[in-house]
């Protein structure tokens, strides 16, 4: 099991009243799928041969992260299909929920432009998540 992604909250995410700034949970997910890719495919990942791109987001916010709080973000994948896959992602802080959202990627080929069939190197990764 892969544990959760730590973020250290900065000064710049935060809004005029104190809480991270909604559009930075977007970065928060970026770099939690960073985090947990490097943690299964490694750093030498070709992402111009087998690659994803990200076709939609969705996020609930249920309490405000402050600046001296320590997320965790959890991802594990909710959905696969035969070209599309979704992560979905718990933030906690102390163990409490405050947020949770989904990404949907695309498998896609650099070279056409054009969406593919999840590659069976991709498939086995992602499936590693499946809750």
């Amino acid at each position: 099991m892969i544990e959760p992604f730590k973020v250290q909250v900065r000064f710049s995410d935060l809004d005029v009243l104190g809480h991270v700034n909604n559009s930075v949970y977007l970065t928060y997910f970026e770099s939690t799928r960073v985090y947990y890719f490097t943690h299964l495919l490694g750093t030498d990942w070709d992402w111009t041969t087998d690659s994803v791109v990200l076709v939609k987001n969705e996020v609930e916010y249920m309490r405000p992260i402050l600046l001296h709080d320590v997320p965790e973000i959890e991802m594990y994948t909710s959905h696969i299909g035969t070209k599309s896959f979704t992560f979905a992602y718990n933030i906690r802080v102390n163990d409490v929920l405050y947020s949770k959202g989904t990404s949907t990627l695309v498998a896609y080929d650099v070279d056409t432009q054009s969406t593919v069939l999840i590659q069976p190197s991709m498939l086995e990764v992602i499936k590693k998540l499946k809750q």
